[in-house]
This record gives structure tokens, sequence and C-alpha cells, in this order.
């Protein structure tokens, strides 16, 4: 009877140092807010060099489980939607540049994302959630004429209805779709009187929210984002 091979695989210093490090966070030896031990005391436990310390730290740092700052401890952190979305950021990116497909499919998905979280605003905004909406929309038509700082109030608008929802995945998915998209943003917004467009938009969906009216909140975003759609394009092959 044939024996299947099962051949030990040697793994690099750093990756067992990953290991036994992420077995600390999980098991909670080390608790978020907690100091990670300094890198002597790392190799002294270990048995390992430097490099192999470093190199884990910055592993666990890119998955968002500790903080790296200069001159300080690396600290644990509480692992959160947004921190996990953090890192598939360069992952997402290289794919929308790499086929226009996956960028229209990146439009089509926040059209569907957007519709429900306008009507769930519309369902539970506070006066104070209105207010707020009113406060971004005023700090965008301030920002005329800036077009970062105009598209910087834009997102900030979108990603404050998605937390009126109160779940911070909501929120997460927002902020992420948004910085995926704005790699893709095009000067077309500056043209032709656009933002004055979107600023008109906005108000509509904010009226909507404000009446608490679902079904014409979802539809002024349906218009407002697929009039809006062409402002996100490949650098270079805008829309006309």
């Amino acid at each position: 009877m044939a024996v299947q091979s099962e051949p030990i695989v040697r793994r690099k210093l750093s990756d067992e140092v990953f290991a036994r490090l992420k077995a600390l966070i999980e098991t909670g030896e080390l608790q978020p807010g907690d100091e990670m031990p300094s890198e002597r005391m790392l190799m002294e436990r270990f048995l390992v060099g430097r490099p192999a310390i470093r190199e884990a730290m910055q592993t666990l740092a890119n998955m968002g489980l500790i903080e790296i700052s200069h001159g300080e401890r690396a600290k644990v952190l509480q692992p959160t939607a947004q921190s996990l979305l953090r890192q598939v950021d360069a992952a997402a990116k290289i794919m929308l540049s790499a086929s226009s497909d996956s960028l229209e499919h990146l439009k089509n998905a926040r059209i569907f994302f957007e519709r429900g979280m306008v009507r769930e605003a519309a369902s539970r905004a506070t006066a104070a959630d209105v207010a707020a909406l009113e406060e971004t929309s005023k700090r965008q038509r301030a920002a005329l004429g800036d077009s970062e700082a105009f598209v910087a109030a834009d997102m900030a608008f979108h990603s404050r209805i998605a937390e009126i929802s109160g779940n911070p995945i909501f929120s997460a998915v927002s902020e992420a779709m948004l910085g995926w998209l704005r790699e893709y943003h095009t000067e077309m917004l500056i043209w032709t009187g656009k933002e004055n467009v979107t600023l008109s938009e906005h108000a509509e969906i904010i009226d909507c929210i404000r009446r608490g009216k679902p079904d014409e909140a979802e539809q002024a975003m349906i218009k407002h984002l697929e009039r809006s759609r062409a402002l996100y394009a490949p650098k270079g092959r805008a829309e006309s």
C-alpha cells in the first residue's frame, strides 16, 4: 500500500514569529490597547534576530492587528470593519485598474448599495441626522471652485447617509467603495456647472430623508448616481 507523502514545509523565521504573535492576540493574552513586547524581549523569547521580529510586526500592522508608531511601542488594535476593509485597498485598486469591467461593476454595486442606504436613512433619520447632512452640503457648496475639497465633501455626504443606519459595517463598506471610486474621479465635475447639479440633487435627497419618504429618497438617489456615474472613468477615457 502506497504511503502518501506529506512534506513538511520549512517556514521563514518571520512567518513563525508572526504566527506566534497572532496567536497571542487571538487567545486574548494580548488585548486591544496593550503594548506589544519590545523587539529585544521578543528576540530573547523566540531566539531570533531583529529582522524576523520587524517583518512579523509589519505583517501584523498590515492586517490591522497592531499599530506601529515611531519612537513608541506598537499597540494591539481593536479590529473594526474599516480596518478589515483597508486590508484589501491595494488589491481592489489593482483589480479596478486592470479591467474597465471591474469599474463598471463597482459603479453598479454602489448604486445597489446606496439605494438601500438612503431608504434606511429616510426611515430612521433624526433631526440631528438631517442637520448633519445639511451641514455637509453647506460645506460642499462652500468648496465650489476647489475640486479636491468638493469631492471630499461629496464623499462625506454619502458616507453620512450610510452612518444613519447605525451599522458600522455599512459605514465601512460605504467608505471603502467611495475611496476606490475616487481614484477614477475625472475633472468633468468642474465643467458646465455640474457641481451645481450635484448640489441640487443632494438637496433633493435630503428633503426626501427629512420628510421620511423612502421610495422618493431611493428614486432621487438612483437619478443622482446614474447621472454622475460618467464622472468616474479611467483617466483620459471619461465619457462625454
